[in-house]
C-alpha cells in the first residue's frame, strides 16, 4: 500500500470537491474525443470503400478492454487515493432499438496502491452509427468496492459513472467486430469503512472521484434492421387500344405486414377510372389519341416505409390505314420468264393483313406477301403489277410496280476472219513447194478448224507477173494436200480460188457457219486441167543410223 498525505488546506466540502471533478472529467473526456475524432473519421471514410457492406445495427454487444483508473480529489485524513494500471474493463449491452439500450457493466482493478477498486453497474446507453463510427454515452449505477489509502480494507460501497466513447467496426468478420477506440468515464464511489481512528489510518469514509479510461475490442451480435418498405407495383392490360376498350389495371404489392389493413386508391390522366383495391378498371371512350398514366396508391400505415405509389400507363391509336411498298425481281425478263413480285406491307395497330395483286398484261396469282407474275403470251413492253392490302378494320392500301418484257435480240450474224498466208518467196528453185515456215501456218490452220468443226476454209492462191496463172492452182492444190494428207482436215470443208493479185503467196480465210465468202476478184479452177510439177511440201527430214 502507497500512502501519500495530504495538506489540511486541502480539506474542501464535498460538494465542491464533486464539481471540480465533473469539469476536470469535463476537460479530459472533450479533448480525448477531438484527438480521436480527426484521425478516426479519416479512417472511417477509408473503410467504407472495403467490399463488406456498412454494418447493420447490433442487438447485442460484449465488450472488453484494458483500463486506467485516476482518482483526483480524493482522500481520507492526509491519506490519498492513488492512480492505479492496468486494469480491465467489461460490459455487456441489450438495445432495444436502434438508439437506446440498457448496459451492465464491470471494471476491475484488483493490484492497485489502493490494494482494489472494483464495479459492478448498471444502467442505460445511447449510441449513435454514422457508417462504421459509432460514438456512445452512458450512465451506470451499482455497487462499488475499494481499499482505503491507508489501511482501509476492500469493502463494498456504492457508486455511479458517467461518460461516453466511440467505436470503429471493421470490415471483417462481417462486421461482427469493432474496435472501441476509447472510452472516458467519471466514477463517484463511496464506501464506508466505519469510525475514523485517532490515527486516520483505518477506518473513515471513502468518497472517490476519479476518472476512468479504457480500450478494447467489442464483439457485435444480432441485427436490428428495420422493416423492408412497402413496394407496389402495377401493370395495365392492354397497354394499346382504341377508344372505347376496357383497360384493367393490377397493382401487385410486397412487404406488407398481414395484419395491417390496406387502402388502395388510383387516379388516371385520362378515362374514368374505378376501382378501390388491387385491381381498378378504366372506361376510354371518347379519349383521344395519345399515352395516359395511372398512377396507383397503398397505404398500410402513417409510418415512413408503410405506402407506396406505382405508374403504368396505356395509349389510345387512332385507327390507320396500312402501308404497303411493292417491287419485283427480277425487273426485267424475257417474254415468258417469270418475275417474283413482293409486297412490304405493315399495320401501326397490329391488325391481320390480306393481300391480293392485279397486272397489266401476263397472270399474277398470290395471297401471301409474295406473288407470281407469269409473262406467257404477254407483248413486248411495260407491265403494271399492282400490290393490294385490306386489314381487319377494311381500311386498304396499294402500290404499284414495273416490270419491264424485252425483245430478245437476234443472234450475232458470224463473220468470216482472216487466217495466216504461206509465203512462197523463199525459195525459188521450188516457188509452188510448200516449205517449212508455210507448214508452220498451215498447222496452226488445222488447228483451228479442227476447234471449230463447222467452220470451212478458202485458200486463194497468187502468182506473179512472170509466172504462169498455174502456178497460183498449183500453190492452192499443195496447200490442200498437206491439210488433208498431213493434218487430216476433210477435202469438202476447204475451197480453193485463185486471184488475178500478184504475188508468190497463198492467203487463208476462215469462214464459220453462217457466214459467206465474197469472193471479190478471186475465181474458181479445175484442178484437173492442173499439171503440178515438183514436190508438193517439204517432207521431214530422216535420220539415218550408221
Amino acid at each position: 500500500m502507497h500512502l501519500r498525505p495530504v495538506s489540511a488546506e486541502r480539506s474542501s466540502s464535498h460538494t465542491v470537491r464533486l464539481a471540480g471533478g465533473l469539469l476536470k472529467f469535463g476537460t479530459t473526456l472533450l479533448v480525448a474525443l477531438c484527438i480521436a475524432a480527426s484521425p478516426l473519421s479519416a479512417l472511417a471514410q477509408a473503410l467504407k470503400t472495403a467490399s463488406t457492406p456498412l454494418p447493420e445495427f447490433s442487438r447485442l454487444d460484449l465488450y472488453g478492454g484494458y483500463a486506467y483508473f485516476h482518482p483526483f480529489n480524493s482522500e481520507i485524513g492526509p491519506f490519498v487515493y492513488q492512480p492505479i494500471n492496468p486494469g480491465a474493463v467489461a460490459s455487456a449491452t441489450a438495445y432495444f432499438n436502434r438508439y437506446l439500450g440498457i448496459q451492465a457493466e464491470g471494471s476491475f482493478f484488483p493490484d492497485g496502491p489502493n490494494d482494489c477498486y472494483f464495479t459492478a453497474q448498471a444502467g442505460p446507453i445511447l449510441r449513435y452509427q454514422k457508417g462504421r463510427l459509432i460514438p456512445f454515452a452512458h450512465v451506470l449505477g451499482g455497487g462499488a468496492r475499494a481499499g482505503g489509502p491507508a489501511f482501509q480494507p476492500c469493502t463494498w460501497g456504492w457508486g455511479v459513472t458517467a461518460g461516453a466513447g466511440l467505436d470503429l467496426v471493421l470490415p471483417y468478420f462481417n462486421n461482427h467486430v469493432a474496435l472501441r477506440l476509447i472510452q472516458a468515464d467519471f466514477n463517484y464511489s463511496h464506501v464506508d469503512y466505519g469510525p475514523l481512528d485517532a490515527a486516520q489510518v483505518t477506518g473513515g469514509v471513502g468518497e472517490i472521484t476519479a476518472y476512468r479510461l479504457s480500450a478494447g475490442v467489442v464483439v457485435r451480435l444480432g441485427q436490428q434492421k428495420p422493416p423492408p418498405p412497402v413496394q407496389l407495383g402495377c401493370t395495365a392490360q392492354p397497354t394499346n387500344v382504341y377508344p372505347g376498350d376496357p383497360i384493367t389495371v393490377t397493382g401487385t404489392a410486397t412487404s406488407l405486414e398481414p395484419k395491417k389493413k390496406l387502402s388502395y386508391t388510383w387516379t388516371a390522366s385520362g378515362g374514368a377510372i374505378t376501382g378501390n383495391n388491387e385491381i381498378a378498371n378504366i372506361n376510354t371512350a371518347g379519349l383521344a389519341p395519345g399515352d395516359y398514366t395511372v398512377t396507383g396508391h397503398i397505404s398500410e400505415g402513417n409510418r415512413p416505409g408503410e405506402s407506396a405509389t406505382c405508374t403504368t400507363g396505356f395509349r389510345i391509336h387512332n385507327p390507320a390505314p396500312p402501308t404497303i411498298t411493292c417491287s419485283a425481281n427480277p425487273s426485267t425478263v424475257m417474254p415468258g420468264d417469270p418475275s417474283t413480285i413482293t409486297a412490304d406491307a405493315n399495320s401501326l395497330e397490329g391488325l391481320t393483313l390480306s393481300y391480293s395483286y392485279s397486272s397489266t398484261a401476263g397472270q399474277v396469282s398470290g395471297t401471301t406477301p409474295t406473288a407470281t407474275l407469269v409473262t406467257s403470251g404477254a407483248p413486248s413492253g411495260t407491265v403494271t403489277v399492282t400490290c393490294n392490302v385490306v386489314d381487319d378494320l377494311g381500311k386498304h392500301a396499294s402500290a404499284d410496280t414495273t416490270v419491264t418484257i424485252v425483245t430478245p435480240p437476234p443472234p450475232p450474224v458470224p463473220k468470216v476472219r482472216p487466217l495466216c498466208s504461206v509465203s512462197f518467196e523463199r525459195d525459188m528453185k521450188r516457188p509452188v513447194r510448200v516449205d517449212n515456215e508455210g507448214k508452220a501456218c498451215l498447222d496452226d490452220i488445222a488447228l483451228t478448224l479442227n476447234r471449230d468443226t463447222t467452220s470451212k476454209l478458202v485458200i486463194v492462191g497468187r502468182h506473179s507477173d512472170d509466172e504462169t496463172a498455174d502456178a497460183a492452182a498449183q500453190r492452192d492444190l499443195n496447200v490442200e494436200q498437206y491439210l488433208v494428207d498431213e493434218k487430216g482436215i476433210d477435202p469438202a470443208r476447204i475451197s480453193m480460188r485463185t486471184s488475178g493479185q500478184p504475188g508468190r503467196i497463198l492467203d487463208s480465210t476462215l469462214v464459220p457457219d453462217g457466214a459467206a465468202f465474197i469472193p471479190g476478184d478471186t475465181s474458181t479452177f479445175d484442178s484437173d486441167s492442173v499439171k503440178r510439177v515438183g514436190q508438193p511440201y517439204a517432207k521431214p527430214k530422216t535420220t539415218t543410223n550408221h
